[in-house]
């Protein structure tokens, strides 16, 4: 019996995982990052981003959803949704960084299999920022 009860505890607990993966930008040469408007995205997410692309020391322009990844040298796109489970939470976000229109980065925070694990209400502008100071380098000066 109790071999059982700690097997449906593990089962649970590993689905309850919520993962981060972040794959880093190469040193970049611009000090100005464009950002594709995602009005689907709520929260001020955008907002967030251009704060903490701001104290990496990068200038940030807004370009309309639809932009051309190669209208800028350094283009990031991003996405986010939040879900319901006694209080709104970020359950997913990604942004991507784009070097002359090619991949170049990606920070993922994926808490949607967070199920009962309360690591998951956590501050979305600040984890806004952890990924973006893992996924680029200060600008230079």
């Amino acid at each position: 019996m109790k071999k059982i009860l700690l097997a449906a505890t593990a089962v649970t607990a590993a689905g309850c995982a919520i993962h981060q993966t972040v794959s880093p930008v190469a040193p970049l040469q611009v000090t100005e990052v464009c950002v594709v408007e995602n009005p689907a995205v709520m929260y001020d997410f955008l907002g967030a981003l251009q704060k903490a692309l701001a104290a990496r020391g990068y200038a940030v322009r807004k370009l309309p959803q639809g932009s051309a990844l190669r209208e800028c040298p350094v283009t990031a796109t991003y996405t986010a949704n939040w879900r319901w489970d006694l209080a709104m939470y970020m359950a997913y976000a990604e942004i991507r960084v784009f070097r002359d229109g090619a991949p170049a980065g990606e920070a993922v925070y994926d808490a949607l299999g967070g199920g009962g694990n309360l690591g998951k209400f956590i501050n979305a502008e600040e984890k806004i920022r952890e990924l973006v100071n893992g996924l680029l380098p200060p600008a230079p000066r």
